[in-house]
């Protein structure tokens, strides 16, 4: 997480003493990150945090590949996903490599009140296409809505409250840490200048509230593709305080600031998260280039390095026809693509854009799952015969 915050009430130094006003001891928990090597967070349990009570054999979740051909440009109808029950069930793995997973969610719900959720391997980003709700952690809540990037560090346990029916996600799991990208951060962490988001708008968990319950609290563990059923003697929201610099943080694709130029500029510009294995870019309505001769369309490329996923949001695309909310494409490293034909004759002399995307490049090939088999649009590797 970008930089320090505390909430609740902590002692004054870390592993010293904390006595309950009753008497007896708070736990202390060092939640740690690379090894005790980068970031991490100090959490003060009422209940020792390790009080397993009941387990169940681990379920597989791991995702199948159903195809080995990987070299094919895809379009994938993302409102296709039937709606699920809960948050959970409603997830469908639709593309993955051994780096990251992206899932799209339709879910009805949240949480039953006493099942809690721990990805215990990757960070999750989860991108918020509709609906609104609160996220709730052991650090607090953070509310969210349409356009939100909710961060969820690994290890985090928590649940998702939505206000209504008819939530619509996108999710990247990430098996490497999710960061701002380094160029726009000084060498003490701060966000630059440059950057086209800052500190401000940065939200982070509010409303601590800490809950000492006894019962049976399932907690769902995901480790190495399999989901563990874990009960625990006291509710995990027991911590009455904490510190540190890693902790779930939401940031909204509204206050991204568009980076623009004279000629169109590479997607680099567009880039809100990285990882050492690939990155996240958001797309926003912004002025197009402003060169007398500029071609506001992107130019043909080759993505030799990486694949290029783009799920769309909203507004209008001018490189491709056909666009609808919810829809992702995948175009692969080792083939070229671009605009569609009649795009680079239409855009030019445009003024703007009100385009609204989430990309994931990804520096090594992703396979198709049949989640995303079963909303291919199987045309599309020839849309783009004029």
């Amino acid at each position: 997480m970008p930089y320090y915050h505390s909430l609740g009430n902590i002692p004054h130094k870390r592993h010293v003493q904390f006595k309950k006003p009753e008497g007896g001891l708070y736990a202390e928990q060092l939640f740690s990150t690379e090894g005790f090597a980068s970031n991490y967070s100090l959490l003060y349990h009422i209940n020792p945090p390790t009080q397993i009570i009941r387990t169940d054999e681990p379920i597989d979740v791991s995702p199948k590949k159903i195809t080995s051909n990987i070299l094919k440009p895809r379009c994938l109808n993302g409102f296709q996903v039937k709606p699920g029950q809960n948050f959970l069930d409603s997830r469908k793995i639709v593309l993955f490599n051994n780096d990251c997973y992206l899932s799209l969610a339709a879910p009805e719900t949240g949480f039953d009140k006493n099942v809690f959720y721990k990805n215990a391997d990757a960070d999750e980003v989860i991108f918020v296409h509709e609906g609104n709700g609160v996220l709730k952690t052991q650090y607090g809540q953070i509310k969210f809505g349409y356009g939100d990037y909710v961060v969820i560090p690994r290890g985090t346990i928590y649940q998702v409250e939505f206000e209504q029916k008819g939530n619509r996600l996108f999710i990247v799991e990430s098996f490497a840490p999710v960061s701002f990208p380094k160029r726009y951060m000084s060498r003490y962490g701060q966000l630059l200048e440059h950057a086209p988001f800052c500190e401000r708008d940065i939200r982070v968990p509010r409303d601590l509230e800490t809950i000492n319950e006894k019962g049976e609290f399932l907690i769902k563990v995901k480790k190495q593709g399999l989901m563990y059923d874990f009960w625990y003697a006291y509710h995990p929201f027991d911590v009455v305080g904490w510190d540190g610099c890693d902790y779930p943080y939401a940031i909204s694709i509204h206050d991204f600031e568009p980076i623009t130029g004279r000629v169109h500029q590479p997607p680099p510009v567009h880039q809100q998260f990285e990882t050492s294995t690939f990155v996240i870019c958001s797309f926003v309505p912004r002025l197009y280039d402003y060169h007398p001769d500029a071609i506001p369309a992107p130019y043909n490329h080759s993505n030799i390095d990486s694949d290029e996923v783009l799920y769309y949001v909203d507004g209008d695309f001018m490189s491709r026809k056909h666009v609808e909310r919810g829809m992702i494409t995948l175009h692969p490293a080792g083939i070229p693509h671009g605009p569609h034909p009649g795009a680079v004759e239409r855009s030019i002399g445009a003024k703007e854009t009100g385009e609204l995307a989430v990309m994931v490049d990804t520096f090594r090939p992703l396979s198709l799952t049949a989640a995303g088999a079963g909303i291919e649009d199987e045309s599309y590797a020839f849309s783009w015969i004029d």
